[in-house]
């Protein structure tokens, strides 16, 4: 059958792609480890589940309110307040989405028109191409700098990448896959861009309470009036509270901008279930020591992770600012990136995803999860040393 010539445009997610290659190994019988999702193993917390279950026995299955029920954009709105100091409508500057993957999708086809361009940085979550093609956006990819252990954003590429047709920029702190967590003077240059150009920012910050060593996430949207005016900010429950099955998830802009989007939704997804919408208010709401837990977990599997992908020759892991993902330097290596998640994959059993799925500057660095802990990272990590030991070993009897 003929298809679209949008649906040709399309690709599949890096980490669905490659987990569909660790699969047909195990369908061979290979025993297969995985560290490329970023899914949290963690239980939904009891509360949330209960919330669901008791709005399911009370009959709440009906249509939501394809804004979003009042009672869950109130508790969003109290929470923004709360944690990010940003004051926002519950009646129309708020619009509740199925996962901030839908937030993303209205947004784009609220603001953009065929041709018009986004300006992303690179590395970015590669799962925001399709959704940029599929309104007949353009991505204009944004190399990042590595200072150190840590990835950079470049203001002035940016402002040299910008032209006639730029509508927007697409940004995610914590930055997924590399892990930093944007300061607020790298937010601030992001924002003063913004405005020079007249643009939108659209800021993802589902991993805002994954972040360590003290640190504190900001949003572009509290920086100020001038921010907050031209800022879309999207969140979900997937990684704050191991939510990622629920599809549940928030938008906070405009209220020009969320009515837009609330066009779009109603033409497809219309909205989350009443009683998911119902658990997101728990969430809210309720204790957050789920929250602190969460993050003390993450904390410590990042330092597991750290040391043991330490001391090997030719690889060093950069330490994530935010985030459950280590990017590992392997440019010395010499094989591309994708060549050595192959032969990770093939001769050691364990999945990685390659840098160069999330744009031409993650060429030469492996994205490597600890959403996972326990046997399974454990095992992981085990099977990923011996591996890149074997290849810096083969590099250097061929050097010679």
């Amino acid at each position: 059958m003929r298809t679209s010539r949008r649906i040709e445009e399309l690709r599949a997610t890096a980490v669905n792609a490659v987990l569909a290659e660790a699969n047909a190994l195990r369908v061979q019988g290979r025993d297969i480890v995985s560290l490329a999702r970023g899914e949290p193993d963690l239980p939904t917390p009891a509360h949330v589940a209960d919330a669901a279950i008791a709005a399911i026995r009370a009959g709440r299955t009906g249509y939501p309110n394809n804004q979003g029920e009042l009672p869950l954009r109130e508790a969003v709105a109290a929470r923004l307040s709360r944690d990010c100091g940003v004051t926002y409508s519950a009646a129309d500057e708020i619009l509740v989405t199925t996962g901030a993957t839908m937030g993303i999708y209205a947004a784009l086809a609220a603001l953009l028109d065929p041709g018009h361009e986004i300006l992303v940085p690179d590395p970015i979550y590669d799962a925001y191409q399709s959704p940029i093609v599929l309104v007949g956006g353009v991505a204009v990819s944004v190399p990042a700098d590595v200072h150190g252990d840590r990835f950079v954003l470049s203001t002035r590429r940016m402002s040299q990448a910008c032209s006639e047709r730029t509508r927007a920029i697409l940004i995610n702190t914590p930055w997924n896959p590399v892990g930093t967590v944007l300061r607020r003077e790298e937010l601030e240059d992001v924002v003063a861009l913004a405005a020079e150009r007249d643009l939108v920012l659209i800021s993802d910050e589902i991993y805002e309470h994954v972040v360590y060593d003290g640190r504190r996430h900001v949003s572009p949207a509290a920086l100020g009036p001038r921010a907050r005016e031209r800022t879309l900010l999207v969140n979900s429950f997937s990684k704050t509270y191991a939510m990622t099955g629920w599809r549940l998830g928030y938008c906070a802009g405009p209220a020009s901008l969320i009515r837009g989007m609330y066009l779009v939704l109603q033409q497809s997804s219309r909205g989350p279930a009443t009683f998911v919408q119902d658990a997101g208010v728990a969430a809210l709401s309720g204790p957050q020591e789920s929250v602190v837990a969460m993050r003390e977990e993450f904390a410590h599997r990042r330092e597991q992770t750290m040391r043991a992908l330490s001391g090997i020759e030719c690889v060093r892991p950069l330490a994530p600012e935010g985030g459950f993902f280590v990017m590992l330097d392997v440019r010395e290596l010499g094989p591309s990136s994708e060549e050595i998640r192959r032969q990770l994959l093939g001769a050691h059993g364990v999945v990685v995803v390659h840098g160069s799925a999330y744009g031409l500057a993650g060429e030469g660095f492996l994205r490597v999860s600890f959403s996972s802990g326990g046997k399974v990272l454990g095992e992981g990590l085990r099977r990923l040393r011996s591996g890149l030991e074997v290849i810096a070993r083969k590099r250097k009897r061929a050097a010679r």
